[in-house]
């Protein structure tokens, strides 16, 4: 079991990820020094971050935050900004893994230039591996770095997959907790309101991320994301709703057998496990059996119940199908379209119900072509337009959101 002190680098340090990410660090000091942190506009977090961890590289959004930084660090930490800066944290730092958690596209030449180094990546860029996945994963069998999911039920599948040959996958099913909306007739969930959607009845997350996890178009992206992670194609990997999210993922084979993971909902379990493997972090020496089920402490009885996903319930799962058939650039071209239609939605221009369609027009929209990093940055341009002119085109959201 490796034992040595590993240089942790974090793209997106002061998001969801990268907290909870130096939260783990921080508990295990002798395992994990950070050597560099980059953040977006967060100054005033990434301010405390360094001094606590003290990196040497270091990096935020604007040229100005940047200098202001200069004025208050150690002339020995190396403070950038921009395109710039994520790649210094990236490469330069010479980190042993890194930490691939900011939203977006901001950071892909970063990580791609890191993966040609061969370095181990944490990934937790959803955006990543859905619009660039097939190239990411080329890009690490060439070089041998290695890629280590973050999120939940990759990380579970990842955990179950270990030591087993790819041959033997016959399929891969990742759990969803079916959010908010799972008991909501569909006439209501069209006009949900923003606060029916962030009501998410599990995880705590942002509200991108909660509002996906209400349309279950969170766990399309988990679909595309398997498949580009692992090499399955779309019709082996299917979505069973599991509403305590404890069972996380689970891998049949091809003999009948199948395995799954579980744990308490917590990301600094999947994080951790990231960060030190194929080591495991000695933080639970001692574990109730029903507790680490999701039963109550005090429980007689611990259940794991599934359900099959409803399509036409939730089009967006199977919008996200039908981007992974297609493959190519559709699949950036679903998350970008996606994002658009989500923040119309939380600011209030189209209904919860008008999401899926807004989507839909942009994938109706987008060409077969070529993979490439330029024509995946193409395809999100045209499809955040599409999107964009499919909101002008909808019925005007309820005034009271």
């Amino acid at each position: 079991m490796e034992k040595m002190q590993k240089k942790i680098a974090i793209l997106g340090s002061t998001g969801s990820i990268g907290t909870q990410a130096l939260d783990v660090i921080g508990r295990h000091p002798e395992r994990f020094r950070v050597v560099g942190l980059a953040a977006g506009r967060r100054v005033a977090e990434l301010l405390e971050q360094v001094r606590r961890f003290g990196p040497e590289w270091v990096s935020c959004a604007d040229p100005a935050d940047a200098a202001a930084l200069r004025e208050v660090l150690p002339a020995t930490t190396r403070v950038f900004s921009g395109a710039e800066g994520l790649h210094a944290v990236a490469v330069a730092a010479e980190p042993d893994v890194l930490l691939a958690a900011t939203d977006g596209a901001v950071a892909f030449d970063a990580v791609f230039a890191a993966v040609e180094r061969g370095r181990r990546i944490a990934v937790a860029n959803k955006e990543l591996i859905v619009a660039a996945g097939e190239l990411f994963v080329a890009a690490a069998k060439k070089s041998g770095a290695e890629i280590v999911p973050v999120d939940s039920e990759h990380s579970a599948l990842f955990q179950c997959l270990v030591g087993e040959p790819p041959e033997r996958i016959a399929s891969l099913i990742v759990t969803a907790s079916g959010g908010p909306f799972w008991e909501m007739p569909a006439a209501a969930m069209r006009d949900a309101s923003v606060a029916d959607a962030l009501h998410h009845p599990t995880w705590n997350m942002g509200v991108k991320n909660t509002v996906d996890s209400a349309s279950m178009m969170n766990k399309g992206l988990e679909v595309i994301e398997a498949s580009r992670l692992f090499g399955v194609p779309a019709e082996r990997i299917q979505v069973l709703v599991h509403r305590t999210s404890v069972a996380h993922g689970f891998v049949v084979f091809t003999d009948g057998n199948v395995k799954g993971q579980l744990a308490h909902p917590d990301m600094r379990l999947p994080i951790g496990y990231a960060l030190a493997y194929p080591d495991r972090l000695p933080d639970h020496q001692s574990v109730d059996a029903f507790t680490a089920l999701g039963a109550a402490v005090d429980a007689e009885r611990a259940r794991l119940d599934f359900l099959r996903p409803d399509f036409e319930r939730f089009p967006c799962l199977g919008l996200a199908y039908e981007a992974l058939r297609r493959g190519g650039t559709v699949p950036a071209a679903l998350s970008a379209a996606n994002e658009i239609a989500v923040d119309a939605f939380v600011r209030g221009e189209i209904r919860f119900g008008d999401i899926a369609a807004v989507v839909s027009r942009a994938l109706a929209g987008t060409p077969d072509e070529p993979l490439s990093l330029q024509t995946v940055r193409s395809a999100d341009r045209r499809a955040r337009d599409l999107a964009r002119e499919a909101v002008e085109a909808s019925s005007p959201a309820p005034a009271n959101r």
